[in-house]
């Protein structure tokens, strides 16, 4: 065989190079995609009612620790009776009355499997690492829009997240200690930020994601603050003529009752034994919905692939009375159920809504999702040989939680297939 021309060598080098390009263009860019899952089905079997609870429980300033990232490893599978066991719930109604369901989950083989996590003892807090990088979010030119205002603020000292017109997502300790309810939980009620008018009554935002001719604006100013941190970081600092001018009118609360509460049944004490961490979340059923609008679950299988590994947050932190607290930090280890990281915090925090954002597949349009809830500081056992190392903790949405807590929205499991 002859020599190959130059003019046939050189349009195939070419077209290698291109393709080469694309390649590597696409790579990137699925870092940047939200990745698409098949979820379970988490379906009722049946429902029996069960005698009112006591509303003894008192909060918890800080939980009892969390057998880590190695020491999980000792665990023994979980069979599919367990995760069965551990996802089935109780529902508490706001008449005070409560109900137990037990499910069946199908399709798990054909989700790739999520291990799980455990806990270890408990030590003096400290939910701030060196200097504080939270931002408060005082000025009702950011508070009170998205993604800031999905922030919601729970009547029993802790946050939440809306994650549909009329649900709540927060941290299970906010609501019941493992034991017994919470005292107050009968009684549960979730706060809004709203925008004083000047009648003195709160003015409604959006519902449902619809957006306003000059929202696109408003995103591009809070994606500055996200990457360039430029609130209000201590509730001090300079201010402009117009924050000064809006000062007096500073957002406040608006109450709303709950109407069912739902709690896995694998936070209960004795149930899914050092697993219990990894069902620290609720949903709290709103008995109206607020015109906010709210933010979608999310399920991403590690974030060290994402660039920056960066996660987002905003809470009612205690120290800061008043005022919605936002901090952004690179998550510093994961698990399968649980995100171990320093994002500075206070207790009152806990239950928010921990996000990312990344594009929609097919789109060049970016979306924020919640991909856990923060759950707050913790000593880990990160060796499995009683080596203590302490993080401010969040369970992470996986696929069986975004199919459980899909279908407590929903009410419909078969809306849930696809995260």
């Amino acid at each position: 065989m002859g020599p190959i021309p130059l003019c046939v060598l050189l349009p195939v080098t070419v077209l290698a190079v291109v393709v080469a390009a694309a390649a590597a263009e696409n790579a990137v860019d699925d870092d940047y995609t939200w990745p698409q899952w098949k979820v379970p089905l988490v379906r009722k079997r049946h429902t029996v009612p069960l005698s009112s609870p006591n509303f003894s429980a008192h909060p918890q300033p800080e939980l009892s620790g969390v057998c880590g990232i190695e020491c999980q490893r000792h665990l023994p599978s979980t069979s599919l009776d367990d995760l069965e066991q551990f996802l089935s719930y109780e529902t508490v109604y706001e008449n005070g009355t409560r109900t137990y369901t037990s499910v069946s989950v199908q399709g798990l083989n054909e989700v790739t499997e999520w291990p799980r996590n455990t806990s270890s003892s408990s030590r003096h807090k400290r939910e701030v690492y060196g200097p504080d990088t939270r931002f408060t979010i005082s000025d009702k030119q950011y508070s009170t829009k998205y993604p800031f205002s999905a922030s919601v603020k729970i009547s029993t000292g802790c946050s939440g997240v809306l994650v549909s017109p009329k649900h709540v997502l927060t941290a299970a300790h906010c609501i019941h200690d493992g034991k017994d309810y919470l005292d107050g939980v009968q009684k549960l009620r979730v706060g809004i930020l709203r925008e004083k008018s000047r009648r003195g009554k709160g003015r409604g935002g959006r519902g449902k994601g619809k957006r306003r001719k000059g929202d696109k604006d408003k995103e591009e100013v809070l994606e500055k603050e996200e990457n360039a941190g430029k609130v209000d970081r201590k509730g001090k600092g300079r201010k402009s003529r117009s924050r000064r001018n809006v000062e007096s009118e500073k957002p406040s609360l608006r109450w709303t009752r709950v109407k069912k509460t739902q709690v896995p049944k694998g936070w209960f004490k004795g149930v899914s034994d050092k697993m219990t961490a990894d069902y620290d979340y609720a949903v709290l059923e709103l008995k109206k919905a607020p015109k906010v609008r709210y933010m979608d679950l999310g399920v991403i299988s590690s974030l060290k692939k994402i660039p920056a590994g960066r996660i987002h947050f905003s809470g009612f932190d205690d120290d800061r009375t008043g005022n919605l607290v936002y901090r952004f930090c690179s998550v510093s280890n994961e698990s399968n159920d649980l995100l171990y990281q320093y994002c500075d915090a206070k207790p009152g925090s806990s239950g928010s809504g921990v996000y990312i954002r990344l594009k929609e597949p097919g789109q060049k349009k970016w979306k924020r999702k919640i991909i856990g809830v923060f759950s707050g500081h913790q000593w880990v056992d990160v060796n499995g040989e009683g080596t203590q190392q302490d993080y401010n903790v969040a369970v992470r949405i996986t696929p069986l939680k975004y199919a459980q807590i899909c279908y407590w929205v929903n009410g419909d499991s078969s809306e849930c297939q696809v995260a």
